[in-house]
């Protein structure tokens, strides 16, 4: 009873946050939009669905998300074997470099494959920019990194006996693969490609500099709604189509995702070093190189190149103001992301941690298994609800006391830290669920509190994993941009806050400065990625 009680007790303290700053804002949100008068009017949202250009909107997010995605794991797939299961010189940079995309700001993508793609870029005869061509390559340079990290992970730990007896039987290598092998990745690739379509789905600030006003997906027509137009029940009613859509597609991939046999014994080999056979595999994976390394040189040549000449006119206006456009200096605006990123990291982190600690206690009773997924399922809520939605209901509830906190400092780093705390939480759940109960029992057997139990078993495992957790919702953090646009105060932008608002003007020194400005973002990032990938834990990968 009392460790029951302990333990409810230390779940109030994330239950209570997540639902001051995050179900009470994403419901006023709803709420404005479906009892725009005081009383419910589910004609509303009707009607607003009913919209020709909500119908275009719906149908633009779908194509183009199951485009992406398709396109993610065509990619992906060869690449995760090459770069998991084969073994050859700058291997482990490889990895790294395909995962900065992942978590570079999404305002950076598109500037990034904006560059690329345009008139004077190296791809600009293929005059793609303006179209929705130029989209799909944002999304699946953003997203292929998830399938390469999520379906690696699992080829990696791959028993290899299957194959190999399947081969002694005559199965040639491709039946082999579609025999033996894609059976039993099939639970990762699922998953890979629900989160990939997922990320797609709700992707704002790629779709915002690659789309503009023209093409619109989801997230961007629910900023469009409340930002310009101020139509909060078409705002609510995309919002409640899209968080229905996510928890329609959890389902579906609940029931596609199939167990892996717990009997099987995995006995993961040593890489091996490429055969002939691999060649195609091989091709494919430097095409995936190609196409995360082009839009990143393009910015960063683009950053150094105005008017034809080479420069570093736009890094020195770094120090200004950018011509009057912004009230503070752009370094000021890095200074401030970087204050803000810490302080979002640091909550994330203490909610995640103990959101972890509860959810991997053992329990014995059925109705405490039920309490301890649906506590697990709550805190994965802002994964599929829109960042902008969040910032919008942040304006709208947090404006009264004893909640009045539109000019709290605070506001931006909450926001950012529940963005962030699924992606904490998904990191350090499957490293406390892996340590066996028996050690906590045998601590405790000789003479150790519950404090010190949980400091020599739990805390001397997971404190790697906690860091590359910190590493990765600092980057998050760094380069959050939909609930960040609507509450950050004037003379405290973020970042990308301050980069879309160069972009929005024009002037050759604006969109110069833009670049270089997204060139540092992208370095800060790189780094701590690459510090990320120093203090990963082998085998655990789950995101």
């Amino acid at each position: 009873m009392t460790r029951r009680l302990a333990l409810g007790l230390l779940a109030a303290v994330p239950v209570a946050v997540v639902a001051v700053f995050f179900v009470l804002p994403v419901g006023a949100m709803l709420h404005r939009g479906v009892w725009p008068d005081g009383s419910f009017d589910p004609g509303a949202v009707l009607d607003v669905l009913r919209r020709p250009r909500t119908g275009r909107v719906l149908w633009f997010t779908v194509w183009t998300s199951t485009v992406a995605t398709a396109c993610a794991v065509l990619l992906g797939l060869p690449a995760a074997y090459v770069l998991h299961r084969l073994r050859f010189p700058g291997r482990a940079l490889v990895r790294t470099a395909l995962l900065v995309p992942f978590v570079l700001p999404t305002v950076v993508v598109g500037l990034a494959v904006r560059e690329l793609i345009a008139s004077s870029g190296p791809l600009g005869f293929l005059d793609l920019d303006g179209t929705p061509a130029a989209i799909l390559i944002g999304l699946v340079f953003f997203n292929v990194a998830v399938v390469i990290r999520t379906v690696g992970v699992a080829w990696e730990g791959l028993d290899r006996r299957p194959a190999e007896a399947a081969a002694a039987l005559g199965a040639t290598p491709l039946a082999v693969f579609r025999t033996v092998t894609l059976p039993a990745l099939r639970p990762a690739i699922v998953s890979a490609a629900s989160v990939v379509f997922l990320f797609c789905a709700t992707a704002f600030g790629v779709v915002l500099v690659l789309g503009g006003v023209r093409y619109s997906s989801v997230e961007t027509e629910i900023y469009l709604l409340t930002a310009d137009l101020l139509d909060l029940p078409a705002a609510a009613a995309l919002s409640l189509v899209q968080m229905l859509a996510v928890v329609a597609l959890l389902v579906v991939v609940g029931r596609l995702r199939a167990v892996p046999d717990p009997t099987l014994r995995r006995v993961a080999a040593a890489p091996t070093r490429p055969r002939p056979r691999d060649l195609p595999a091989l091709v494919v994976t430097a095409l995936t190189l190609a196409l995360v390394a082009l839009p990143v040189v393009a910015l960063v040549i683009g950053s150094v190149r105005r008017e034809g000449r080479w420069t570093l006119d736009s890094y020195r206006a770094l120090g200004g103001s950018a011509d009057g456009l912004l009230q503070v200096p752009v370094t000021h605006a890095l200074l401030a992301s970087l204050r803000i990123a810490v302080d979002a990291t640091w909550m994330s982190l203490s909610l995640g941690l103990v959101v972890a600690f509860v959810v991997t206690r053992k329990v014995r009773s059925r109705a405490g298994r039920r309490a301890r997924t649906i506590l697990d399922g709550f805190f994965m809520l802002p994964l599929g609800v829109s960042a902008v939605t969040l910032g919008f209901g942040f304006l709208i509830a947090l404006d009264q006391p004893p909640l009045d906190l539109r000019a709290s400092p605070l506001l931006v780093p909450i926001a950012q830290a529940l963005v962030a705390l699924p992606l904490v939480v998904r990191t350090l759940v499957p490293v406390l669920a892996g340590i066996d109960d028996r050690q906590r029992q045998a601590a405790a057997s000789l003479g150790a509190g519950p404090l010190r139990t949980l400091q020599t078993v739990d805390l001397a495992v997971v404190w790697r994993p906690l860091l590359a957790a910190a590493g990765f919702a600092f980057a998050v953090s760094l380069g959050e941009f939909g609930a960040t646009s609507f509450i950050v105060r004037p003379a405290e932008p973020t970042l990308p806050v301050v980069i879309y608002r160069l972009l929005g003007h024009p002037g050759a020194l604006n969109y110069g400065t833009a670049m270089a400005a997204s060139v540092v973002l992208a370095a800060v990032t790189a780094g701590v990625i690459l510090v990320v990938e120093r203090l990963r834990v082998p085998g655990v990968g789950s995101w």
